[in-house]
């Protein structure tokens, strides 16, 4: 391709993707990507068994057959990130030459903070590590050495390798939008390879793949997230847990995220940041305080400790892969299916940074809160459940969405802390749920950073309405297979992360020439 062309063509296709809700291509992504939504709804609906049966068999096969695959895939990640960040490379901007960060240093840190925060570590940093006490991959279970081990199998499960995998997502975003001017969008990534195919046919593929892996990963998180307050409410006040109830709590967090999302981003879903920051790390003082302050933090250095030595044979290991494939590879394709959305994130807050800053800041800083969060829950978990004679263990074997509810009963001021623990996870679904609807809509209208209220409207509530839907009809049972199907669709996803370290390379090379300007490519 002439170098003078280039910018041309790219400038037309832009202007093609980015036409509010009128070009071709933006019907075509969000009409397709709907209809498969709708698709996969009638059948969890009228066939939930049929359907449960089909994508555990799929996923089954995938993480039997190319488990393997998912653990040297995310080594590789680590290695092109950390690479990357350290080479000649790690100084280029995610913006053009003269642009400046967007935040300053205290507000990037905070956002980055605020994106580790989900809901997956306050409905599992008490479930998971005794989980791994009662039945570790190795060793017997029940013992001191189970329970070192289960904490540094949770940071494990949590660090580094989650984040680094966003980390990839979120550089190719930053970097093909910022410094290249393409759209905001997962196929723009692969300019360097595919060129303007990538707003045809191939660039749409990409494009579905991850509004379904969004969609459905959200759909089953508010699902599960959803069941969680359900319990805690039986549990705390005796109101059963029915589909009805947990349909009531779904239309209240949906048309609250739908709304945060349709005021924009900066006032709403600032308050909901903010409110979540604060109650949680209330909630860590409090249980570090009251939930065992030694315990918590022996358990924690000898957690961190092992973490660090056992990083790269803990990267490969494969000595138990029945294991493996319920814990750490549905880890990783789950954080593959999540890469988009959580990529988009860390992306936009990050324009004017470095390659170094951004690698550095968004796998280290989330990774520091997510081990401090996981070893101040799971070592009081231990602690208080050593006190209590078993009590926490019993919960997790009986409906492991209790755990949170019953360490808190082991605590000072119950009455108190159980409610605000309900409101912690309203706040860290709704933070995640207003962002990932925002991303549909930018999925589905061409990569307009801007998308139409309509548009981001219609994502919110289908959200809502496919959970609502599906647990009506069948129960939390189709909603694991929902997200069974989400996690399958990660693998060809996998296929795609890794090829993107790829072109990132190429237009990073073809970047460093000193005879171009920010923005161009060779020919």
């Amino acid at each position: 391709m002439d170098q003078k062309t280039f910018p041309k063509k790219v400038k037309k296709g832009v202007m093609q993707l980015m036409t509010s809700g009128a070009g071709s291509t933006n019907r075509t992504v969000l009409y397709i990507s709907s209809i498969i939504v709708l698709l996969f709804v009638l059948f969890g609906m009228f066939l939930p068994e049929g359907m449960g049966q089909v994508v555990n068999a799929v996923f089954d096969f995938l993480t039997t057959d190319f488990g393997w695959l998912y653990l040297l895939a995310v080594a590789i990640f680590i290695v092109f990130a950390f690479g990357i960040a350290f080479s000649r490379y790690g100084q280029v901007k995610l913006g053009k030459d003269d642009d400046r960060p967007e935040f300053n240093n205290f507000q990037w840190f905070a956002m980055l903070f605020g994106g580790g925060m989900g809901i997956g570590l306050v409905f599992w940093s008490i479930a998971e590590p005794i989980f791994h006490y009662m039945a570790p991959p190795f060793g017997k279970g029940g013992t001191a050495e189970a329970m070192h081990t289960a904490m540094r199998i949770v940071f494990f499960h949590w660090g580094i390798h989650a984040w680094v995998i966003f980390a990839i997502g979120g550089l190719a975003l930053a970097y093909f939008q910022f410094r290249k001017g393409l759209p905001f969008l997962i196929s723009s990534a692969f300019y360097p390879l595919l060129g303007d195919r990538i707003y045809g046919p191939i660039g749409k593929a990409i494009d579905i793949l991850s509004v379904f892996a969004t969609v459905f990963g959200v759909a089953t998180s508010l699902g599960l997230g959803s069941s969680q307050i359900a319990t805690g409410i039986q549990y705390i006040w005796g109101v059963k847990a029915t589909p009805a109830t947990i349909s009531v709590i779904i239309a209240v967090m949906t048309a609250i995220f739908t709304m945060a999302t349709i005021s924009g981003l900066k006032k709403a879903m600032q308050a909901v940041a903010n409110f979540k920051v604060w109650l949680s790390i209330a909630f860590m003082v409090f249980i570090f305080i009251f939930g065992g302050m030694v315990f918590i933090l022996n358990n924690f250095t000898d957690a961190l400790g092992g973490y660090l030595q056992n990083f790269i044979g803990q990267t490969l290991w494969m000595g138990n892969p029945d294991w493996l494939k319920g814990w750490t590879v549905f880890y990783w394709a789950w954080w593959i299916a999540w890469a988009p959305f959580v990529g988009q994130f860390v992306a936009r807050v990050s324009k004017g940074r470095t390659i170094r800053e951004f690698v550095l800041a968004v796998t280290l800083l989330p990774t520091g809160f997510s081990f401090i969060w996981l070893a101040i829950y799971g070592g009081a978990a231990f602690h208080l459940d050593k006190l209590a004679n078993g009590a926490i263990q019993a919960a997790v074997n009986t409906d492991y969405t209790t755990a949170l509810f019953v360490t808190l009963k082991q605590l000072p001021l119950y009455s108190i802390t159980a409610p605000l623990a309900i409101l912690l996870i309203v706040a860290c679904f709704v933070g995640a749920a207003d962002s990932a609807t925002f991303v549909l809509a930018m999925l589905t209208s061409g990569g307009n950073m801007d998308p139409d209220k309509k548009l981001r409207s219609f994502w919110g509530i289908l959200q809502g309405a496919i959970t609502i839907i599906l647990i009506l009809a069948s129960g939390t049972t189709v909603l694991k297979a929902l997200q069974t199907a989400s996690i399958a669709s990660a693998f060809p996803f996998m296929l795609i992360m890794l090829a993107m370290c790829y072109s990132i390379y190429r237009a990073l090379r073809q970047d460093h020439a000193p005879e171009l300007k920010a923005g161009e490519f060779n020919p």
